[in-house]
């Protein structure tokens, strides 16, 4: 199968990536490097079936590469992903989230796209009434990343109806392992590896009860290439554990896998930030057959021992 993925020099599109080559496909990263890296694709480089196209997905070049790859799928990754940013500029954040998701599927229109998977945000559902967040949960969008997100849903539902373009979206919850940079909109799972790998302070928000959702990022990318398949069309699901973790539970098992102290510092909590997140994998496990296979405490080890071999000196 010949499938294209944006945002693919990415933290999560690399892996996707790796994973797409290992299964045997053909794979062609569109990625404008803003983010992305080179180094992320190092590996991918030396592989016959695989090429970059450094390029904007809202660029018009988008339609024509896509005529001359023919992907069968696409998958798209490419994003602008900061919240707070596109509170201070929504205007950017709809040009590339919003024109951007159009151009993808006009290009997976004009190149004869099957299906086109696409990474959403637990940010569609705001405050949720019920945890985990069943996959059926209302939207509430309470910022333009989440308005923006919500908005790639529809057009691909416009697009499946006026062009016969299948899609699956994938509802991320919060991931985490091997190539996130604790740098920019970084989760906070690079950003407590980096820095008590470092002896750095490391810095709780609120009381430390906050929860989120951890995913490992290969869980992730199984998702995604159980949707470049005929499973989930026209659906959404949410690709996450199901199950809560403090904050101050995280940075004690990073910590731990670290062999640093677990002293964290603390600071008021940041204002719109979610007491409690967790996401109900279940619809996925019947939809695609996927469930996540790797425990926090596993993946946090196989996380710091990978920053551990790749820190800056």
């Amino acid at each position: 199968m010949r499938v294209l993925v944006t945002g693919g020099a990415g933290f999560i599109g690399s892996n996707l990536v790796d994973r797409l080559l290992a299964d045997g496909h053909e794979v062609h990263v569109v990625d404008d490097l803003s983010s992305g890296s080179r180094d992320n694709l190092s590996g991918a480089a030396a592989s016959e079936r695989f090429r970059l196209h450094v390029l904007d997905v809202r660029e018009p070049a988008l339609v024509g590469l896509a005529a001359e790859v023919q992907p069968e799928v696409i998958c798209h990754l490419a994003a602008q992903i900061s919240v707070r940013r596109s509170v201070a500029d929504p205007v950017h954040d709809a040009s590339v989230n919003v024109e951007g998701t159009a151009r993808v599927l006009e290009a997976a229109h004009e190149g004869r796209a099957r299906k086109v998977v696409f990474a959403s945000s637990v940010a569609v559902y705001g405050r949720p009434a019920t945890i985990p967040v069943p996959g059926d949960a209302p939207t509430d969008p309470r910022s333009p990343y989440a308005a923006s997100k919500l908005s790639g849903e529809i057009y691909l539902a416009a697009f499946r109806a006026l062009h016969g373009i299948e899609y699956t979206t994938l509802v991320l919850s919060n991931v985490y392992g091997p190539r996130q940079s604790p740098e920019g909109e970084a989760g906070v799972v690079s950003i407590f590896t980096d820095a008590l790998l470092n002896g750095t302070p490391t810095v709780v928000f609120g009381d430390g009860t906050q929860t989120r959702d951890y995913v490992y990022v290969e869980d992730v990318v199984d998702g995604f290439a159980r949707a470049c398949g005929p499973r989930g069309d026209g659906h959404r699901f949410n690709l996450g554990t199901g199950i809560q973790t403090t904050d101050r539970r995280l940075h004690a098992l990073i910590a731990d896998a670290a062999g640093a102290p677990d002293k964290p510092g603390f600071a008021p909590a940041r204002l719109g930030d979610l007491p409690a997140m967790a996401v109900d994998p279940v619809p996925a496990h019947v939809g695609l057959g996927w469930e996540p296979r790797t425990d926090l405490a596993t993946g946090l080890k196989q996380t710091v021992e990978w920053a551990r071999r790749h820190r800056r000196t």
